[in-house]
């Protein structure tokens, strides 16, 4: 009997691609993949470092895995794995703790203990701590240039697979440990994402594309080529239904690009584009390269070009120094703004970051309730967005689907309850915007 595995992913669509690449790399070595934990032989924990709930997250999933399952032989990667593997490594039940340095290896090192087990007959000997029974890779994370060389995943079970185009960023905020955990930015070329993207094509209709620093892709590449010319070339060489791009910082949503999301039909109205502060004395301090008048003239041709886009930003809340005014700023600035959506978070200390060595850092219960505000304010203006859109026909991917309703999410961004239909995941359909009954946009299929 083939020896099961599964994934246990945290964190962002870039984690999420590499998540999907480990697996579909153990399903070719023969493993087979299940969804229990609790009965699976290998585990995988594909960590988040952003801030130290995520660290904190991630500990407790690995003891839980380990208290339900004790056989289990649990491999920890990602970018917690990057910056602290000895803090992980001590932990009951880890047999291996991978950086992202080294996630691509994650497979062979599997592979041989589970023919062994299986050929030997013996049973497997719980793991209680200590890294003598499989070991730390971990490398400097500065000297990777090329991206792991991982297998195009189809998603984890997930109906939108996020294919990682970019990885690393040469950014340096002063508030984010990234850079030191995945590197310097670097692109995967034209003709190996085209490749990537045939594979997934003819099971999904619609394909995210991520990245760290996704807008950056190609800067790295010979001929320096721009974001732009990867969506053409895939645009071209690819039957993909659509293509949504996850986040893009402000600075690379230039006018072609923003022009050209508007004219074709195969690239989702979605833009994601991380705010943080709408206090220029606090992106300042933030080491943001934009100020609050270039965020703003990217929103608002997005918004004249397309109407009914779904436009969602990242807000920080409570960064270190910021004042009442500042966070005023911030308030007034996502009032005025057409966003549908926020990411709203509190500023993380993280260590070996500048901002961690900052004064004025600010109360956990300020940032609790200034977060409050900003939720309260999108959850309004999300309201608003969906009642606009009532009786409009939008295209949309199937999620999930029950005995009497199927979830959807539209070109736009929009969640959408279709009832009295069981559509299976990964179909494109039409759907008719009947309804808004508080946080649910209700639908019916269109032909």
């Amino acid at each position: 009997m083939s020896r099961t595995f599964t994934i246990a992913n945290f964190g962002c669509r870039a984690s999420q691609s590499d998540g999907a690449g480990i697996a579909a790399d153990l399903a070719r070595r023969g493993l087979q993949r299940t969804s229990d934990a609790a009965a699976a032989d290998v585990v995988v924990v594909n960590t988040c470092t952003v801030t130290s709930e995520a660290d904190r997250d991630a500990r407790q999933t690995i003891r839980r895995i380990h208290r339900n399952n004790p056989s289990a032989e649990i491999v920890v990667t990602g970018c917690y794995a990057q910056r602290q593997p000895d803090d992980l490594a001590v932990l009951d039940g880890v047999t291996w703790v991978v950086g992202n340095s080294h996630k691509q290896e994650i497979g062979g090192l599997v592979q041989p203990r589970l023919v062994q087990i299986e050929s030997s007959g013996s049973p497997k000997i719980p793991y209680h701590g200590g890294i003598d029974a499989g070991g730390v890779l971990v490398d400097d994370i500065a000297t990777q240039t090329d991206l792991a060389a991982l297998p195009a995943g189809d998603g984890l079970g997930r109906a939108r697979p996020n294919v990682k185009v970019q990885d690393g960023c040469h950014n340096r905020c002063s508030f984010c440990i990234i850079p030191s955990v995945r590197g310097g930015s670097r692109s995967v070329p034209v003709e190996d994402v085209v490749q990537q993207i045939r594979q997934l094509e003819r099971t999904f209709p619609e394909i995210v594309l991520t990245g760290i620093n996704l807008g950056r892709w190609g800067r790295d590449l010979e001929g320096k080529p721009r974001f732009k010319r990867l969506l053409q070339e895939l645009l071209a060489c690819t039957t993909a239904s659509r293509f949504r791009l996850s986040s893009v910082e402000p600075m690379d949503w230039t006018e072609d690009l923003i022009k050209m999301m508007s004219k074709s039909s195969r690239i989702a109205r979605h833009m994601h584009i991380p705010l943080q502060s709408g206090s220029d004395a606090i992106l300042r301090r933030m080491r943001r390269r934009y100020r609050v008048r270039h965020y703003e003239s990217r929103v608002t041709l997005a918004r004249r070009l397309m109407p009914d886009a779904s436009i969602g930003a990242d807000v920080m809340v409570g960064f270190p120094g910021e004042t009442e005014e500042d966070f005023e700023a911030t308030r007034s600035f996502v009032e005025r703004m057409p966003f549908t959506y926020l990411h709203v978070f509190s500023y993380s200390m993280r260590e070996g970051t500048e901002a961690a060595s900052m004064g004025g850092q600010v109360p956990r219960t300020v940032k609790r309730e200034r977060s409050r505000v900003l939720r309260e304010l999108i959850d309004r203006k999300n309201l608003a967005f969906r009642e606009r859109l009532e009786g409009k026909t939008l295209s949309a991917v199937t999620l999930s689907s029950g005995e009497s309703s199927t979830r959807a999410l539209s070109d736009n961004f929009v969640e959408v309850e279709i009832p009295g239909t069981s559509i299976p995941s990964g179909s494109l359909v039409n759907v008719r915007v009947e309804a808004v009954e508080g946080r649910r946009t209700i639908g019916a299929l269109c032909a």
